[in-house]
């Protein structure tokens, strides 16, 4: 058993930074090493902002983003497109869309994925409202941003199902050759959906 070569305080710092994903035991360590050397330009101001985020950080009861005020800052964003609304696994995959500029349009995070082999049942899922906000008579398309997989597909069937009964377009996002990719590189399911989702040129 290799021995504790600093403090329980600093233990504990690199412990909490491997928790982080991304991070392991050895990143853990150069970061609070970092953060060490830094203190009083990254530690404190890191610490506020830490401490801010534990206090006023909140989840949007309207599409389920995270933010500072409830409805968040894109609810209340007037510019935005009231008929489209884009459905998201995570709030990451909502930051993604935002970074790509894609779609300037309301969003519903969904906060996973269903997933019978993990116990994730649509009761676990932020899909209570959606019904509701689609109903309202506003949104005219609904667009599924959810991941390529079994568990985002599934979630997407789901969703399609609920949604059925009203009068909203359902889309989902195009799957296959990225934008600079070589054919050459790619998988078969990637290939395959690509020819199966080919548009006019």
């Amino acid at each position: 058993m290799a021995e504790r070569i600093a403090g329980p305080e600093i233990e504990r710092l690199i412990q909490l930074l491997a928790r982080l994903p991304g991070l392991g035991p050895r990143s853990a360590r150069r970061a609070a090493l970092h953060l060490l050397r830094k203190r009083e330009e990254l530690l404190g101001p890191l610490a506020d902002a830490m401490q801010v985020a534990r206090e006023k950080i909140v989840v949007c009861s309207a599409c389920g983003n995270i933010d500072s005020c409830d409805p968040c800052t894109l609810c209340r964003d007037e510019r935005r497109n009231p008929k489209l609304l884009v459905v998201v696994e995570t709030v990451a995959d909502l930051w993604a869309l935002e970074r790509a500029k894609a779609v300037s349009a309301r969003y519903h995070v969904l906060g996973g994925t269903l997933s019978p082999l993990d116990g994730i049942g649509p009761k676990d899922l932020n899909l209570v409202n959606l019904p509701e906000r689609v109903a309202s008579g506003q949104i005219e398309e609904v667009i599924l941003a959810v991941n390529a997989t079994v568990d985002g597909q599934t979630t997407a069937h789901y969703i399609t199902e609920l949604l059925n009964h009203l009068p909203v377009r359902i889309t989902r996002l195009a799957h296959g050759v990225p934008v600079g990719g070589e054919l050459d590189y790619l998988d078969e399911g990637t290939l395959a959906a690509a020819m199966r989702s080919r548009t006019d040129f």
